[in-house]
C-alpha cells in the first residue's frame, strides 16, 4: 500500500468531490463523482447496491481516484489501486457521516425506498500528482 501525503489527506478531508473509475464488462472506463472519506491509508467510498460502480467493482476491484485541490486547481491527485473490503456494516452510519461533511445534514437526504447502503475501501497501489 502506497501513503498519501499529509497535505492531501488534508484535502481529501474537506467537502471535495472526487472522480472514482471503475472498469466495465469490456474493460472501457466508467467514471462517478462521489464523496469521499478516508480511514488511515485507505480510501472510503460510499455508494449503494446495483448502481453501475457497484457492479464493476465487484467484478473487477481495480479501481481510480482522482481529485483537484479546490484551492488550486493545478494541484491535482490521483490514487490507483483495489477495493480491499466491499461490506454493507456501518454503511448506513457511514453515508450519514458524509452526509453531514457534504450537506450540514444529520442524516442523507437522497435515500431510495430498499436503498442498500455499501462501503468499499480502496488500498493505493499508484500515488501521483502535484
Amino acid at each position: 500500500m502506497k501513503p498519501i501525503s499529509d497535505a492531501w489527506k488534508a484535502v481529501l478531508k474537506k467537502p471535495v468531490l472526487v472522480h472514482l473509475s471503475t472498469l466495465m464488462p469490456d474493460g472501457s472506463p466508467q467514471t462517478s463523482p462521489v464523496w469521499v472519506d478516508l480511514e488511515g491509508e485507505l480510501i472510503v467510498i460510499n455508494s449503494a447496491e446495483g448502481r453501475v460502480k457497484d457492479k464493476n467493482i465487484r467484478r473487477d476491484p481495480r479501481v481510480a481516484v482522482s481529485v483537484v485541490d479546490p484551492e488550486n486547481p493545478y494541484n491535482h491527485l490521483t490514487v490507483r489501486g483495489r477495493v480491499s473490503e466491499i461490506t454493507k456494516e456501518g454503511a448506513d452510519d457511514h453515508i450519514d457521516k458524509m452526509a453531514k461533511k457534504y450537506l450540514g445534514k444529520d442524516v442523507y437526504p437522497f435515500r431510495r425506498p430498499g436503498e442498500v447502503r455499501v462501503i468499499y475501501r480502496i488500498e493505493p497501489q499508484v500515488v501521483s500528482g502535484s
